[in-house]
C-alpha cells in the first residue's frame, strides 16, 4: 500500500511539472504575440520548446509533445 502512495506522489509531482511549463509557454506565447520582440520571452518559448522535445518530458509524460505544443498555440490568448 505504500509503494502505491509513493508512486501516486511521484505521478502527481510529474504531472505538475508538466503543467506548469504548459502554463509557462501559453504565457511566453500570450506576451509573443501582444509584442513579437521580447527577447526573454522569445528566449522563454524557446527553452520551453526544448523541454517538450526532451528526453525528460517524456519521462515525466507519455503525451506526444509536437500535438501538444500546437494545441497550446492554438489556445493563446489575444
Amino acid at each position: 500500500m505504500e509503494d502505491k502512495i509513493i508512486m501516486q506522489c511521484w505521478e502527481d509531482l510529474a504531472n505538475a511539472i508538466v503543467l506548469q511549463a504548459v502554463e509557462d509557454y501559453r504565457n511566453a506565447c500570450d506576451a509573443l504575440r501582444r509584442r513579437p520582440n521580447l527577447r526573454a520571452q522569445a528566449k522563454r518559448k524557446r527553452s520551453l520548446e526544448h523541454f517538450f522535445r526532451s528526453g525528460w518530458f517524456h519521462t515525466l509524460s507519455a503525451l506526444d509533445a509536437e500535438p501538444l505544443l500546437e494545441e497550446i498555440r492554438k489556445g493563446v490568448r489575444i
